[in-house]
Order: C-alpha cells, then sequence, then structure tokens
C-alpha cells in the first residue's frame, strides 16, 4: 500500500530511504582484495612504526655533542667506524670520537643521537671532516613517531584507499574486517529493450541503463546483478521482481510512470513491496517509486537514461554508501559560477549537466546545451551536477551555483605547477 500520495523533496526522499539500507555484516577478506571496502572495525597499531630509530638522510650516524662546534673553517675530524644500512645487520654500539657512515632507512646505532648529512662532510679515507654542528634528532626518524603500538589508526567505516592500505600492509596486517558488499539486482522493463550485440528490429534500442548503472553500482563498491529486461506484461514484471527479490536491493528501471504499459507499482503491490512514495520534486526524474519488501529496499527507477543516472546519483548512491558502510555518505557540493545565462521552468529543483573549470581562485561551470532526460549525448563529458533551487527561473552569467563534482573531476591538459613557484 502506498503510505504517501505526496511529491516528496529530495530531502524527504532521501531520509525515507536511509533507514532501509543497513550494513549486511561483516567478513573478513585479504588485504590484497580489500582496495574500495568499508572497514567493519577500528583497527589499533600492532607495532610501533618506525619500529626502530633511523636514519632520514644518507649521511655519518654521530654524537651531536662531538660535533656542535664543527664549522666550515674548523671541521671536528673523527673515525669512520662501520656501516648502516637498510636491511643489512643491525650496527654496533658508536665509540666515542667516532661516526658510522649510514643510508636512508638504516638503523641508528646505539649511542647515536643525530645524523650528519654527506653534502656536510668530507670522507679522507677512515676519517671524516665535518662542517656543520648538529643536535641531538636531527635527520633521525625515532621509533614510533609516527604511531604507537595500541594507537587507533583507522576507524569502522573507513573506506581503503591506496594510503590506508599501504598503513596496513606497514603494520603487517594480510587480513582485514570489511563491511559486505550488498548484491543489487537490476531489472528494466520494456518490450522494446534489447541486450548489447542483439540484432535491432525497427523500434527496439540497446537497454544502455542496465550497463551504465551497473558501472554505477561496481564504481560504489556494491554487485551489480543485472537481469534480462522485463516485456511489458504483468505477470512477466512479477516473475522477475519476485527473481530480483534474492538479492540485498532491487532497482528497477522503467514502468514507474502513468503510462498504459507503466505496470511496475502493479507488480511491486503484487509481489508485497510496501510502497512508501511516488514521485520525488527533481528534474529530471520526477516519478521514482520507492519501498520495501519484508525489509529490503526496492527502487524503481525512471526509464530514460539522464533520469536513471541523475536519480540513481542524487538518491540512491547515498544510501548504498550508507549500506557499504560509510560513515558520510552525502555528497558535499563546491560553490561555482555559471559562465552562461540558463532560463528554466521553476517548480523542481533540477539537477543540470555541466563541465566545469579552474578560472583563477573559482570553478566555473558551463551547463551542457541539452538537458533532456532521454538525451545520452548529454552526460558525456559532464564532470559536474549543477543543483538548480527550485524557485529560480533565470540564472544570470555569473550567477553563485552549487555543484556536485562527478566523473573525472577537475581536469586540465595543462599541470596546475606550471604556475606554482
Amino acid at each position: 500500500m502506498l503510505r504517501s500520495g505526496s511529491m516528496r523533496t529530495i530531502a524527504e526522499a532521501v531520509r525515507s530511504m536511509l533507514p532501509a539500507f543497513e550494513t549486511l555484516g561483516d567478513e573478513e577478506i585479504p588485504l590484497t582484495r580489500a582496495a574500495g571496502r568499508y572497514l567493519a572495525s577500528d583497527f589499533v597499531a600492532v607495532a610501533d612504526s618506525p619500529p626502530f630509530d633511523n636514519s632520514a638522510m644518507d649521511g655519518y650516524a654521530v654524537r651531536a655533542a662531538e660535533v656542535a662546534a664543527a664549522s666550515a673553517k674548523n671541521p671536528v675530524r673523527l673515525r669512520v667506524r662501520g656501516e648502516s644500512r637498510a636491511g643489512g645487520d643491525m650496527p654496533t654500539e658508536l665509540e666515542p670520537g667516532t661516526v658510522c657512515r649510514i643510508f636512508t632507512g638504516a638503523p641508528m646505532p646505539p649511542g647515536a643521537d643525530a645524523v650528519v648529512i654527506q653534502e656536510d662532510t668530507k670522507q679522507d679515507h677512515e676519517t671524516v671532516h665535518i662542517f656543520e654542528p648538529s643536535t641531538g634528532g636531527r635527520h633521525v626518524r625515532a621509533r614510533g613517531s609516527d604511531l604507537r603500538t595500541g594507537e587507533t589508526i583507522l576507524r569502522r567505516g573507513d573506506r581503503l584507499w591506496p594510503g590506508e592500505i599501504g598503513l596496513l600492509a606497514s603494520q603487517n596486517v594480510a587480513r582485514v574486517c570489511v563491511y559486505r558488499q550488498p548484491r543489487v539486482a537490476l531489472l528494466s522493463t520494456g518490450d522494446e529493450l534489447k541486450a548489447l550485440g542483439d540484432e535491432l528490429a525497427p523500434g527496439t534500442i540497446v537497454n544502455s541503463n542496465v550497463y551504465v548503472l551497473s558501472e554505477m553500482l561496481s564504481l560504489l563498491g556494491a554487485i551489480p546483478q543485472p537481469l534480462p529486461a522485463s516485456s511489458d506484461d504483468l505477470s512477466s514484471i512479477e516473475a522477475a521482481l519476485r527473481k530480483a527479490l534474492e538479492a540485498d536491493v532491487v532497482i528497477t528501471m522503467g514502468g514507474v510512470s502513468v503510462g498504459a504499459y507503466d505496470l511496475v507499482q502493479e507488480a511491486f503491490r503484487r509481489v508485497g513491496i510496501d510502497l512508501e512514495f511516488w514521485k520525488v520534486r527533481i528534474k529530471p526524474g520526477k516519478p521514482l517509486t520507492f519501498g520495501q519488501h519484508q525489509g529490503k529496499p526496492v527502487i524503481g527507477l525512471p526509464g530514460n537514461p539522464i533520469s536513471a543516472m541523475v536519480t540513481f546519483e542524487i538518491l540512491v548512491a547515498p544510501c548504498l554508501r550508507q549500506m557499504l558502510g560509510d560513515r558520510e555518505p552525502h555528497p558535499q557540493p563546491v560553490i561555482a559560477r555559471l559562465q552562461h545565462a540558463y532560463h528554466r521552468r521553476p517548480g523542481r529543483v533540477e539537477i543540470a549537466r555541466g563541465v566545469a573549470t579552474r578560472r583563477g581562485g573559482e570553478i566555473e561551470v558551463s551547463l551542457h546545451e541539452h538537458q533532456g532526460s532521454g538525451s545520452l549525448p548529454s552526460f558525456v563529458g559532464v564532470n559536474a551536477l549543477v543543483i538548480l533551487p527550485s524557485d529560480r527561473a533565470d540564472l544570470e552569467a555569473g550567477a553563485e551555483v552549487d555543484a556536485i563534482l562527478w566523473g573525472s573531476g577537475l581536469r586540465g591538459s595543462q599541470s596546475f605547477f606550471d604556475a606554482v613557484s
């Protein structure tokens, strides 16, 4: 039963959907397969990092007090005794009046408390001339200076990017506990839909939505499970829905409007899906349905390609990120300025496609000339979803707007660092 026939705002729709997208428990997997996953528990350092005092530079390990008076005119001369290199034997204790040749990452010999870099020295057989003074701890990475055993270094809900993978690897962690990835069934409806590679008869089209949304799901970290497109027949849609409900989340595409062949809502009712709302005050993508089947979320997206992509990104993706374990699932916009004036019909929040560029200290965005809900070319090259408020019809050039950076984000043919001294 539909709980409310009123149209929801975007905020109301997301708030209604989020409680249904709880995490699905956890699993332990190898660190080598954990990139992009979300930690299901806090992680505590099991070893100091660095695990021993080591040199940050190539040079000589010294007792700082013995070189405190060194200068270019009056160098301090000390005997060289031994060598310390990364991966070599641990050095012996540094005797007074001696130095130890040392290389970056190598352990400090006991008794040494500083490193003089080789550029400030000159070695003459078994003696080194030191031309610069040093102080205790200089060019030394002390044991535990990065991490101490028992320190919390990653938290539940953190996503494992390359930096996090590297940190865990440095702690010799071979397996990690992460949240389980939801399996998301994708069900398209429409007699006109064909699979990629099929022969297209007049009046038929490739079901591009299923390929697009499969990629969008994979990028989030969910597992897409595309199903064969269903014909515009109520019993066929009902049977396909029952199959789709074996997944953790169900997304349908098409058939949620009010046409004679828009049968998805009736199929929802027949299989026992409790509909919570139908229609969201968003452009494109108003005819969006959400419900639950025994606590399992079911979303009916519009069939128009752009409507499906936009409503997925704005409404569904934050919910799935929460289900994946993300503590901060909502994208945050940046402030941008419109390059050109734009006229629109007010009444709904519009999510417009645009190309964002950096101009000096600001971001400028140019809206695509085609904003129709069926124009797939209007999403090619897009790197910003521009949020246009419901109460504004005319936006002048230079007007400030909120924009969600999307896809490739900000890129350029020239390096930003060309302008940085």
